[in-house]
């Protein structure tokens, strides 16, 4: 439990980190301005080195992952999607894979829960926790793009709307809260569920190392800290647009009375770029080049040679039967020629007849 010790103080330090530079120090401008620029230009840098980095690696073989029948016969039914066999089959298996997690749907467990005998269950509320978490959060992405666009977007502004449909219900009510927005509190529950997970399943926690904990925990602080300026303290949205906008088109401007929560909430946030390319969350851009997702499963249709193939140096039998003759022999071994048979071969063959100078003597003799 090192490692969830140590990712639990480290994200309680991060958040002192920012009440104590922005509320002690006043450090508006460092956390605002300077820390946001930095993590960005982190991000999108070590986001373009992991790619290139991944895509640089040889793939010299078809080494899809697959479930079902590839196609061979004609009379043999082949699985289009769990065994791809052209670009637009790969396409609609990678579509399935990023957007409904059709692999982890469909994952098992093993445990011997009934003595000696082994028992596969299934993985569902693990693919559902997932769903949960990776869904709201890409919701929540997009509806923080309002603060750095003007005019919002219509398709935005649906999206909001969707996602706040409990606005109508809490008013019936008189409850004079702002929009509900599903996602914050889907997001949170997710990752709760699958912070959880890990600390129940012995196994699961057996395994789980200070890269799987921290970023859960960045993640649930920056979902309660980002609720909490939202329902609670009532941050000031209006100035927040502001900090945005200016960020967003490089003439940065810092207004006053903004909540130093907001600041904690936006530090996190901050980490969390500039900790993504380098983290295990990295795996959103590597699945898309993961060779055994993204490569057409054709083996048996299509002869692919290994690029790394280059000629190799051979030393056949009959070489090492020419090297070593003479200790077989002795030895008592079996050879293939005797020493006589391989001496003739190497003898020179007798010229043939000069027949032109025989008839240039025929003439002289005439």
């Amino acid at each position: 439990m090192i490692g969830f010790l140590f990712s639990v103080v480290a994200v309680l330090v991060l958040v002192g980190i920012a009440l104590v530079g922005v509320g002690g120090l006043g450090l508006k401008v460092l956390f605002g301005v300077i820390i946001p620029y930095a993590a960005v230009l982190t991000f999108f840098a070590g986001l373009v080195y992991r790619v290139v980095d991944w895509g640089r690696s040889p793939v010299p073989f078809r080494i899809p992952t697959t479930c079902g029948q590839e196609k061979s016969l004609p009379w043999i039914k082949t699985n289009k999607v769990d065994n791809p066999c052209s670009g637009g089959m790969v396409l609609l298996r990678m579509a399935f894979e990023v957007l409904t997690f059709r692999s982890l749907f469909r994952n098992m467990k093993l445990d011997y829960r009934q003595g000696p005998t082994i028992r596969y269950s299934s993985e569902k509320f693990l693919w559902l926790f997932a769903m949960m978490f990776h869904w709201a959060f890409l919701v929540v992405i997009i509806r923080h793009a309002r603060f750095f666009t003007e005019p919002i977007a219509q398709w935005l502004q649906g999206i909001e709307h969707l996602d706040g449909f409990l606005e109508f219900n809490l008013a019936t009510f008189g409850i004079g809260l702002p929009t509900i927005q599903m996602s914050g509190l889907i997001l949170l529950g997710g990752v709760t569920l699958l912070l959880v997970r890990r600390i129940v399943v012995p196994s699961v926690r057996y395994i789980s190392l200070a890269s799987d904990w921290f970023p859960l925990f960045l993640i649930t602080f920056i979902a309660l800290t980002g609720i909490l300026a939202r329902y609670v303290i009532r941050v000031d949205v209006v100035k927040i647009k502001e900090l945005a906008m200016g960020l967003a088109t490089f003439h940065p401007v810092v207004p006053d009375g903004i909540s130093v929560w907001f600041y904690v909430h936006f530090f996190l946030v901050c980490v969390l770029f500039a900790y993504f390319p380098f983290s295990k969350l990295m795996h959103l851009g590597g699945v898309f080049l993961s060779p055994t997702r993204n490569l057409v499963n054709n083996s048996r249709a299509v002869l692919h040679v290994n690029p790394w193939s280059y000629p190799v140096k051979t030393h056949a039998y009959h070489e090492y039967e020419d090297d070593f003759r003479e200790q077989m022999i002795e030895a008592g071994l079996p050879v293939e020629k005797t020493l006589e048979e391989a001496a003739a071969e190497k003898a020179p063959a007798a010229p043939a007849p000069a027949e032109a100078d025989t008839e240039v003597t025929e003439e002289k003799e005439d």
